[in-house]
């Protein structure tokens, strides 16, 4: 089977629903031992794993709130205690604050930069020390394309998805020796639960611009994140693909 993470212990953040939750399934479907994390939807989180399951996969539930260094190391601590190792960990978690700079209160700015990229940097340094006793790892950022183009409206998203890219290339290099990839994965629009509060016309405007003529899906995204966590991405690091069907070309 290609992708095969057979006996690989995953940490999907922020994955009980939407992109996380399918990036939690896709990896569970090619025999990854799944750890499903959210902050406060523990439902969502049941779903997710009783789906993995159904289909014949392993996860489990750790609850933490991961924009807290204290929740981010015990949920690496909890997945190694409870699974025996990690493997690949997926910074997936992340919230939006919409609004133009001068009506944007600090606590907006704060949450968003605090949930999307401080998030990022706790995770993977709790990650990084068991992964370099192993001398292998697999650490994958979701970004956006708002990161790398702009977008009105989202000067704190902008800034955080920004800052995963800066991460991303920075930490690969630090840890490239351990045998560790650093990558990120870009999307586009992908309609979920952050999405559906845009205007229509920013949609549309999207659809209209991106050459494959259609919005992104789960299912894009999380087969991007699948293969930059095989052993067939064994020589890619310090990356970010961008999954927008070509909205934003560089």
């Amino acid at each position: 089977m290609k992708f095969d993470l057979s006996g690989k212990v995953a940490v999907v953040t922020g994955s009980s629903r939407g992109i996380g939750a399918g990036i939690a399934q896709m990896l569970a479907a090619q025999g990854a031992k799944v750890v499903v994390n959210h902050r406060n939807s523990p439902e969502g989180a049941e779903e997710v794993v009783s789906a993995i399951k159904v289909a014949g996969g392993e996860a489990i539930i750790i609850q933490a709130d991961v924009s807290q260094s204290s929740e981010a190391q015990r949920l690496i601590k909890e997945t190694i205690d409870t699974c025996g190792q990690i493997d690949i960990l997926v910074n997936n978690a992340g919230t939006t604050r919409d609004t133009l700079i001068m009506t944007m209160k600090d606590e907006d700015w704060e949450l968003v930069l605090r949930t999307n990229l401080t998030s990022t940097y706790y995770c993977s340094k709790a990650a990084v020390r068991p992964m370099m006793k192993k001398r292998s790892g697999r650490i994958i950022n979701i970004t956006s394309v708002v990161g790398l183009a702009g977008q009105a409206g989202q000067t704190n998203y902008a800034a955080s998805k920004a800052g995963i890219v800066g991460f991303t290339k920075s930490l690969a290099k630090e840890i490239g020796s351990r045998n560790i990839t650093v990558n990120a994965v870009a999307p586009g629009f992908v309609p979920t639960a952050l999405t559906e509060v845009l205007p229509p016309e920013m949609i549309q405007a999207a659809i209209a611009n991106t050459p494959l003529g259609r919005l992104g899906t789960v299912e894009d995204v999380a087969n991007a994140v699948l293969f930059l966590a095989s052993n067939e991405a064994a020589f890619i690091t310090g990356q970010v693909l961008t999954v927008d069907g070509g909205l934003v070309m560089q």
